[in-house]
């Protein structure tokens, strides 16, 4: 499919963390920005952008530390402090004054947030398969992942060429991606190939920014921000979703004033890629009834 518009290109920050950003789809109704999950690079989008930029313009970027971007001299400046500025000035430099803000996963706190910041430059959010905060705590249900990452942390930052290593040796592997699909996703649904891109940019990854990044997120929440979103929100949801579990969809959509919820029955954590027709159909609603120019 041709677009109108395209351009990539790294954009860097008042600090010298360059980030790496896409852009393209038609000029018309309101621009859409893509915000993505830890440790990933835009493997969730797959199924979305040809019909979102078949209507609008999209913009896509990588995060400090994630896919094609890098991070600052300083390599301590890295996660959800920094996250919402850096985007903030992206949209500067791109001359995107607002957009319809998509998040899925630690995504959909970083949209929270960035709507806490920056109100007027959202008009709209779509929240994929995430939560609004502490995720540590809701990860399987249970605390495990909060007691554990102190332990984690230490021995990433006491040993990071060893966990890069360890990690490029054993995520990169056909068994590495089909011990992921069949622990946490839907293999009845998940097509491995649609999964491995994300094995493959976790397996790229510097493990230090990872853990950096998480340790930014275990702490931050926009729970008490819900009940001031007062834009149109659209609410996803998988069924079987074990990173953050579908209670935390149903909450965020009975706490955001005027919101929409979507359920994804069968749905994993990845339910934009097991289930794109309903995802996608659900999506082109809320954008051609909710949000419009005229958007508050």
């Amino acid at each position: 499919m041709s677009s109108t518009y395209f351009h990539q290109g790294l954009f860097e920050t008042e600090d010298g963390a360059p980030l790496w950003f896409e852009s393209r789809g038609e000029p018309g109704a309101v621009p859409v920005v893509l915000n993505d999950g830890l440790g990933c690079d835009g493997f969730i989008w797959r199924y979305l952008w040809e019909p979102l930029t078949a209507k609008r313009r999209v913009m896509h970027w990588n995060y400090r530390g994630h896919g094609r971007s890098g991070v600052a001299p300083d390599d301590s400046r890295i996660g959800m402090e920094y996250i919402t500025d850096d985007l903030a000035r992206l949209m500067d430099a791109q001359k995107l004054e607002s957009a319809v803000m998509f998040g899925h996963s630690m995504g959909v706190q970083v949209c929270l947030e960035f709507h806490r910041r920056h109100r007027s430059r959202v008009k709209g959010l779509v929240l994929i398969c995430g939560s609004y905060g502490t995720p540590l705590d809701t990860w399987h249900d249970h605390t495990l992942l909060r007691v554990a990452f102190p332990w984690l942390l230490k021995a990433v930052e006491g040993s990071p060429h060893l966990a890069k290593r360890i990690m490029g040796r054993v995520l990169n592997t056909q068994l590495a991606v089909e011990f992921g699909i069949r622990t946490e996703l839907n293999p009845a649904l998940i097509k491995p190939n649609d999964f491995a891109p994300y094995m493959e940019h976790l397996a790229k990854m510097n493990p230090l920014y990872f853990v950096r990044t998480l340790d930014s997120l275990k702490d931050h929440s926009a729970w008490d921000h819900l009940p001031y979103v007062d834009v149109p929100t659209l609410v996803v949801g998988g069924e079987g979703d074990r990173f953050t579990p579908i209670w935390l969809s149903q909450r965020m959509a009975e706490f955001i004033p005027r919101s929409e919820y979507v359920y994804v029955p069968g749905g994993s954590h990845t339910a934009p890629l097991e289930r794109p027709g309903l995802v996608n159909s659900a999506i082109d609603r809320f954008l051609r009834e909710r949000v419009s120019v005229n958007s508050p």
